[in-house]
Parts: structure tokens; C-alpha cells; sequence
């Protein structure tokens, strides 16, 4: 964590500012109490909220610093003591787990919250841009002390591997990138083939080699399986631009596939043994489908 005194030099925080925001304790004191009231509304939003606020006395003893922390941005006094007691809130952050744009959210319904109520109060233009600058600055050095825990928790990590496990773990970045690389080069030619697959079955068609209705359904099928590739093209280049990775739209490409053969051997009754095995994994394959959707909606559910 930087220094108390270099922090307020970088941000530029003045002992004039420091006096203006502790002119505006008495207002934020009967702001308190409104303030945690649509604080709680607000990130009860997030979703996982309960998976960190587990029960009443987790909640209380959180209300209470909650409102601390909130009263303190107008202390007036912000020494080594204040950057202190915030560095160590970000650890405890770092220790339960609790996402960084959770912290970043929530500081934005608090500038939001305090902008706005002094604009109500607003009386002087001068003094309402004062006190403006100086909710701002010292918001954002708050954010910047609770988010240094993060950045020092993940440095620390890295510097305490050996040099041999450093070296493995760029290797293995490395060797993930070029992977990546290969995935997308090979869901390329993917689509190409399904493409070439599809214009083939229409060849098939008008040049008389197979049934209309046959033709017709394995047309249909050669689509499925493009638009299955492409899917597996969008959900790729996703995860390079750093999302998870997307298991079920490989689940649904093979379904694809099956659901192609099932198409053009619905039209064979000698095919009724092969149709009822194919229906089977189907089934199987819909069944982890909707699985893995669920999971990731219940994951991502805010």
C-alpha cells in the first residue's frame, strides 16, 4: 500500500478538502440511516449477496461497519490510521472471495448517493463544486486502498513460487494461447467443411442422385450443423476475449450431428434400432445441456 501522505499527493487531496468533507458530517449523520437502507437494496441485487451475508448477526455486525466506513468518509482527519483500517476491510474482501466489480459497484451507488444529496443542499456554486471534488477524491482513494489488496494478494502469489514454477506457469500462458490459436483455426475449418457439406446435399438434390424429401432433410440437417459451428465460432471468440468457456455449445454441436443422422434415417425402416440408440444419447446429451445451462445461470444470476 502507498504511503498515506503520497496517496493524498497523488490524488491531490488538500487539507482544505479534508476540512470540507468534515463540514459535511452533521448532514451525512442524518443521512446514515437512508443511506443503509438503500445500500442493502441495492446490493441484495448482486445475487450472491447471501452467499457472504449468511445470517442476522453477519448482517448486523455489516450493517454497523457499513455505516462506520460511510460516517468516516467525513471524518476530517485521514492519517495513516484511516488508509490502515481501509487496506485491512480490502483484505478481509481478498479473504472471504468477495468479487472486485462487486466493491466497484457499490462504491458507484455510494457516489451516486452522496452526489445527489448534496445537490439537494446545494446553496453556493462554489462551495456544491468543493464539495463536490471532495466526496470525489476521497471515494476514489477509498476504492484505490481497498482494490491494492486484490492487486498485492495476486503479486504476492506469483513471488512466492519458485523460479521454476514462474517459469512453468508463463510456459503453460503461453502454451494456452497457441491452443486457443489452433481451437479457433480448427472451428474455422469446421464451418468451411459444414458449408462445403451443405452446398454438396443441394448438389445432391437438383442433380437427381437422391430423393427430394431425403435431400430436403439432409439439407436441413447440413444447416443445423453450420449453425451449431457458428455458435461454437461466437462462443470462442468470447472466451479469447477472456469469458468462460462454453461447454454446452460443444454439447449442442453433437447434437447437432445426431439429430442430422436422425433426419436421414427416419426415412429407413431398416434404420429403427440405429434411430432408438441415436434417441437415447440424445436424450443423454439434453439432459447435460440443460444441466450445464442451469449451472451457469444460477452462476450467473444477479
Amino acid at each position: 500500500m502507498l504511503l498515506y501522505r503520497d496517496l493524498k499527493a497523488d490524488y491531490q487531496f488538500t487539507d482544505a478538502e479534508a476540512q470540507r468533507l468534515h463540514s459535511l458530517h452533521p448532514r451525512m449523520e442524518q443521512l446514515a440511516d437512508k443511506f443503509i437502507s438503500e445500500f442493502y437494496a441495492y446490493i441484495w441485487g448482486f445475487g450472491e449477496t447471501a452467499h457472504f451475508l449468511k445470517n442476522k448477526e453477519i448482517i448486523a455486525k455489516h450493517n454497523f461497519k457499513i455505516k462506520e466506513w460511510f460516517l468516516n468518509l467525513f471524518c476530517g482527519d485521514y492519517d495513516m490510521r484511516y488508509f490502515t483500517n481501509l487496506y485491512k476491510i480490502g483484505e478481509i474482501h481478498v479473504k472471504i472471495g468477495l468479487p472486485t466489480h462487486y466493491v466497484n459497484s457499490a462504491f458507484t451507488f455510494t457516489r451516486t448517493f452522496l452526489l445527489q444529496n448534496v445537490t439537494e443542499y446545494f446553496q453556493d456554486k462554489k462551495q456544491h463544486l468543493e464539495e463536490v471534488c471532495a466526496i470525489e477524491k476521497i471515494l476514489d482513494m477509498n476504492l484505490d486502498v481497498l482494490t491494492s489488496s486484490y492487486r498485492e494478494e495476486e503479486l504476492g502469489r506469483f513471488l512466492s513460487l519458485s523460479g521454476f514454477e514462474k517459469s512453468i506457469l508463463v510456459g503453460l500462458k503461453k502454451f494456452n494461447s497457441y491452443v486457443n490459436l489452433f481451437l479457433a483455426t480448427a472451428l474455422a475449418l469446421v464451418a468451411f467443411f459444414a458449408i462445403s457439406l451443405f452446398a454438396y446435399d443441394i448438389y445432391l438434390l437438383f442433380a437427381a442422385k437422391i430423393e427430394i424429401e431425403q435431400g430436403i432433410l439432409t439439407i436441413l440437417g447440413s444447416l443445423l450443423l453450420l449453425w451449431a459451428a457458428i455458435e461454437l465460432i461466437h462462443e470462442e471468440i468470447n472466451h479469447l476475449q477472456g469469458k468462460k468457456f462454453a461447454i454446452g455449445t460443444f454439447i449442442m454441436l453433437a447434437m447437432a450431428a445426431l439429430i442430422r443422422k436422425v433426419l436421414i434415417y427416419s426415412l429407413s425402416a431398416e434404420k429403427a434400432h440405429e434411430l432408438m440408440v441415436i434417441g437415447g444419447v440424445i436424450v443423454g446429451l439434453a439432459i447435460a445441456y440443460w444441466l450445464v445451462e442451469a449451472k451457469d445461470k444460477s452462476s450467473n444470476h444477479f
